[in-house]
């Protein structure tokens, strides 16, 4: 009966030790797996304007004071990113900062925030978050005409009013990803990728 136990005892860490091992490997080729994926960038939605098209021009009240201007020939020959929040929506708050930081770093973008709903609750985000030094717009019609429906949701359109990129962007990377789309005029950083990739291929 002991010899059964002691048996059954050394079988049972053996296996638990087998289990331990293959998680350790599992997660490792996961690692190895994610450092080949290539970074996917922000995903966009068939809705609205199409990308390449001249966006609507749209002027908004801004509730932190003046008018704002969405769309159209921009005098200073800077880009828009209307990056859509709610007061609501914790991944928007944490992309602020992270907005701010890339505005900061690309002098020839302006920053725009807009969202729709009641304009107290907006009023207190902008209070809570100190964001009194942006525009921030509500317009209803501004994110069905680029075809908001999830958020957060940034729209990039150039100095000349067309529509450059847009997509939902729930971290840096897509942010980011919308910017090179505009940098290397191309749809989408996917589409640069793939481009990179056959322009890869075709070299050898």
């Amino acid at each position: 009966m002991t010899e059964t136990l002691i048996i059954s005892n050394v079988l049972l860490w053996l296996t638990v030790l087998g289990l331990a091992g293959t998680v350790v490997l599992l997660s490792r080729q996961i690692g190895v797996l994610h450092e080949r994926i290539t970074p996917v960038g922000a995903l966009m939605t068939a809705r609205g304007v199409k990308l390449g098209e001249a966006s609507p021009e749209f002027h908004l009240t801004n509730l932190n004071g003046g008018m704002v201007t969405v769309g159209g020939t921009s005098a200073d020959g800077a880009s828009t990113l209307a990056f859509f929040v709610s007061p609501t929506c914790p991944v928007c708050a944490s992309l602020l900062p992270t907005l701010r930081s890339l505005v900061k770093q690309t002098p020839d973008l302006r920053l725009i925030l807009a969202s729709d709903g009641d304009e107290a609750e907006h009023r207190a985000f902008i209070e809570r978050k100190g964001l009194g030094d942006l525009p921030y717009v509500l317009s209803m019609e501004l994110g069905q005409s680029f075809g908001v429906g999830k958020l957060p949701y940034g729209v990039l359109i150039d100095a000349a009013g067309v529509l450059r990129a847009h997509g939902l962007v729930n971290n840096r990377e897509h942010i980011e990803s919308l910017l090179e789309a505009e940098r290397e005029g191309v749809a989408s950083i996917q589409d640069y990728m793939m481009a990179k990739a056959e322009g890869t291929r075709g070299g050898h």
